[in-house]
């Protein structure tokens, strides 16, 4: 085999080498994501199906974030100056707000936000907000246990105003000076005091996973293909078809 000819073959065996590594690892990646997934999916299932806490039972449960999911009902106060309205939310393919309001839980210091629905916002106006309720005094609050708010891509740095684009969670705790619990509620029920609670149920999406998944795998797979074919059976076969008839 000539110089150059050795070169190639071991330059288009490295390349298809990094090429199978890569793909794999990919694949492999997508798995563990759908497996993430199917486990939240578990999660949100067992939340759901065990039973209704309430204020003093959350105040006194040890690791929160194990509550996810499952059903609550809360007594407490609104904050209502601390209202915020989380911009470019949809709810039933319809733009608006998600409002988003902290509650003073009974007997305690401590508040949870309270993602209490979805209100209609003002195209001609984006600086106008949407008339909502907020009642005074004590309030019974349904729903369940839910992680922030979903974030949206956002060009500049984090809002502080009320209308913002997120609202991430340990920020306006230093911001607002409120002892913030670490999850959410997202309120249920029917529509009440100007907001709309059609929340859509949790799309996992582990279909897309596993079909990116046998993608990458399908591509790793064809590379090695085409390189036994074309580095390996073709110079078996060359060879042969070039010998002279005896």
């Amino acid at each position: 085999m000539a110089r150059s000819s050795l070169l190639r073959f071991w330059l288009l065996s490295l390349c298809a080498l990094i090429g199978i590594g890569v793909t794999l690892s990919l694949g492999r990646w997508q798995l563990s994501r759908a497996a993430q997934k199917e486990a939240l999916q578990r999660q949100i299932h067992q939340g759901k199906i065990r039973e209704t806490i309430d204020t003093r039972e959350l105040l006194a449960t040890q690791n929160i974030a194990s509550e996810l999911y499952r059903p609550v009902t809360l007594r407490g106060t609104w904050l209502a100056q601390r209202t915020v309205f989380l911009d470019n939310r949809e709810m039933d393919e319809k733009a608006g707000f998600f409002v988003i309001t902290p509650l003073r839980l009974e007997h305690s210091e401590a508040v949870i936000l309270v993602q209490r629905g979805w209100a209609m916002r003002n195209f001609l106006d984006r600086t106008a907000l949407p008339r909502i309720d907020t009642p005074a005094g004590t309030v019974q609050v349904s729903g369940r246990i839910a992680p922030p708010p979903s974030k949206l891509f956002e060009f500049k740095g984090a809002d502080t105003g009320v209308i913002r684009q997120n609202l991430d969670l340990p920020q306006f705790r230093i911001e607002t000076g409120l002892r913030l619990l670490d999850v959410t509620v997202l309120q249920t029920g029917a529509p009440s005091e100007g907001l709309q609670r059609n929340w859509p149920p949790v799309n996992s999406g582990v279909e897309t996973n596993y079909g990116y998944a046998f993608q990458w795998f399908s591509l790793s797979a064809l590379i090695a293909i085409l390189y036994v074919w074309f580095q390996i059976v073709r110079r078996f076969i060359a060879p042969t078809r070039r010998r002279p008839p005896v």
